[in-house]
């Protein structure tokens, strides 16, 4: 009997301490419930030196993005969430960008340049703060797994507000990338003619054990709490889809682009995510640039190769 209440007192630490686990990987891989309020007169330029000599640019270009005609646009997610776009027209008539942010990340910060970009490419442009971050609702991230089903709801929105004929272009960059790719795996709307992907990881698994690694931790050891702490207290399955796996059933045209000298997220998934991917594709690698910085540090070699990926592929 002593040795039964033992073993039960073991097994009771032990669940505690791997709950206990999974929570902190969930408040530190997941949970954004701790935003502030977004200040509008702010400058939100990324931290870190690979971005000091394109701060004046992306700031610029910020600036230049808010003095534009605008419409705000809002979704609502299959969940309830109520999400937060906005809307920069070049034309009526002309191709919509549905642009994604990435981790932790808001439209304005991580697409800044891209609504420029756009009209240079004489595309519409709607850029949207992902579930949990910047003005849209929620407190988990979820590296693309729901993320990927607002997708969905965004594509409603386009055609309520400007007709199911206008043609959409999927575009993302880091996590951005990942819930477009994923989103590949759902039925889309005839009028959606590519994905532009930016600097994505293949999976969230892999993106994540090489952050723990990073942090000089054990990732296989790991991994299994966080998915824990995602499925118990985030309400979800980080292992139910992968930019990867819909990659190899995805049948639109595939623009990836990434930076060779990317530290955050290795160039090398990017490859992965371009070698597994049975459509239509391009891949744009621009050397010397660090995460999330290849059209920065080339835009005018990433607007002439999406100008052959439209010729070719009528993107």
């Amino acid at each position: 009997m002593k040795a039964l209440y033992i073993i039960s007192a073991l097994i009771f630490v032990i669940l505690l301490l791997l709950l206990t686990g999974a929570f902190i990987a969930y408040r530190m891989a997941f949970y954004s419930g701790n935003r502030k309020t977004e200040d509008k007169e702010k400058i939100d330029i990324p931290e870190g030196e690979i971005y000091e000599s394109f701060r004046q640019v992306m700031t610029d270009w910020i600036l230049e993005a808010r003095k534009m005609p605008q419409k705000e646009l809002t979704a609502i997610s299959f969940d309830g969430l109520k999400l937060s776009g906005k809307y920069f027209e070049y034309s009526p008539d002309s191709p919509i960008e549905l642009m994604f942010p990435g981790y932790h990340g808001v439209a304005e910060r991580d697409l800044c340049g891209g609504v420029q970009r756009c009209f240079k490419l004489q595309r519409s442009a709607v850029i949207v703060d992902q579930r949990g971050c910047g003005l849209s609702e929620g407190k988990v991230i979820t590296f693309g797994i729901n993320e990927s089903r607002d997708v969905l709801s965004w594509l409603k929105v386009i055609e309520g507000n400007f007709g199911k004929d206008r043609k959409v272009i999927l575009t993302g960059i880091s996590m951005g990338a990942a819930t477009v790719m994923c989103a590949s795996a759902y039925k889309l709307p005839e009028n959606v003619v590519g994905i532009i992907a930016d600097c994505g990881y293949s999976s969230p698994e892999k993106i994540i054990k090489k952050v723990i690694k990073d942090m000089k931790l054990p990732s296989n050891l790991l991994y299994p709490v966080v998915c824990l702490g995602g499925f118990v207290f985030g309400h979800f399955n980080i292992g139910k889809i992968s930019p990867e796996k819909a990659m190899k059933t995805c049948s639109l045209p595939v623009f990836f682009a990434h930076g060779d000298s990317d530290d955050f997220v290795p160039h090398s998934m990017t490859v992965e995510n371009f070698n597994v991917c049975q459509a239509p594709k391009k891949l744009l690698t621009v050397k010397g640039a660090g995460h999330g910085l290849a059209y920065l540090v080339s835009p005018e070699e990433y607007i002439e190769a999406l100008r052959e990926m439209e010729k070719e592929y009528k993107f």
